[in-house]
């Protein structure tokens, strides 16, 4: 898609657009803010980091200068930084505004969080994270489900390892189960009367080749030093070290992989995060509107 908009849009209100990496949101979203107006504001947890800008494709210089930007590159690594903080950030740039928000990012825990409310759960003390990380690296996921309250074990992916020790700690530190602190989750931010809500569908295969394309233009605009210099601070536990491609490109500098292997690894994990991305939408925004690309 290039920059075209969708018919319909109305000026006066927020827009939110989501879609998998590389499907064009930015584009759109500078678009949008050119030909009506607005600030564009990022729902991307990786594109959060100072340490990342070419490697997590933020809008580059030249598009900033061409409309307001916010809540891009504004963290640095090792702080920490949730998608409490995100919303709310969101919420003093509401209230700070003259003009709509366009909100664009590929994290749907932080455009579910937008659109349909977060619950506010106190924050779990580190020597209960210490000690979850320490039960689950000893192979204890069983374990956790197993202490679990019935409530929020019935609700939650108990597959998925994040979301047990979120719920495992939430139920240590507050004796509460996250499904009852979920219960009293507030108002959203941006409501279906006062948002539109966009959900870029992609075409599979013309995403893997824009992915591809993608990583190039990166790795020629200086991604294996943007990495580079963020070698001595390593750390594959923080949520900084999750951009996409990072872990592949550190395996490289440190000898452990060739180049070439490094870059074609961090492709295919970058085409599992879009198609991760992709299940999300589906399944948690099939009320948004819906615009196809890339046939």
């Amino acid at each position: 898609m290039g920059a075209t908009l969708p018919p319909g849009l109305d000026p006066d209100r927020h827009i939110v657009i989501a879609g998998p990496t590389a499907s064009g949101k930015s584009a759109l979203a500078l678009a949008i803010a050119e030909a009506q107006g607005g600030t564009i504001v990022n729902a991307d947890a990786l594109q959060i980091w100072s340490c990342w800008r070419i490697l997590t494709a933020r809008p580059p210089a030249s598009d900033e200068a061409r409309a307001p930007h916010a809540l891009y590159g504004h963290v640095a690594p090792g702080q920490a930084y949730s998608v409490g903080d995100w919303l709310a950030e969101v919420s003093g740039l509401m209230a700070r505004a003259s003009g709509r928000l366009i909100i664009t990012g590929g994290t749907g825990l932080y455009l579910s969080a937008l659109t349909r409310g977060l619950a506010v759960i106190p924050p779990v003390p580190a020597q209960i994270r210490a000690e979850a990380d320490a039960i689950l690296a000893a192979g204890g996921l069983a374990r956790m489900i197993g202490d679990l309250d019935t409530t929020s074990r019935d609700r939650i992916d108990l597959q998925n390892p994040a979301r047990v020790q979120r719920a495992w700690e939430v139920l240590t530190a507050t004796g509460r189960g996250i499904a009852d602190w979920q219960a009293e989750t507030p108002p959203p931010l941006i409501g279906a009367d006062q948002g539109q809500f966009l959900v870029m569908n992609s075409d599979r295969d013309w995403l893997a080749e824009r992915i591809a394309r993608r990583f190039a233009q990166m790795m020629a605009q200086g991604a294996l030093d943007e990495v580079r210099a963020i070698l001595p601070q390593w750390d594959p536990r923080a949520q900084w070290a999750k951009a996409i491609g990072a872990p592949e490109l550190i395996a490289h500098l440190e000898g452990r992989l060739e180049l070439d292997e490094a870059v074609e690894r961090a492709i295919i994990a970058t085409r599992q995060y879009a198609k991760s991305q992709r299940i999300w939408f589906r399944g948690r925004m099939k009320d948004w509107r819906h615009i196809n690309i890339g046939s």
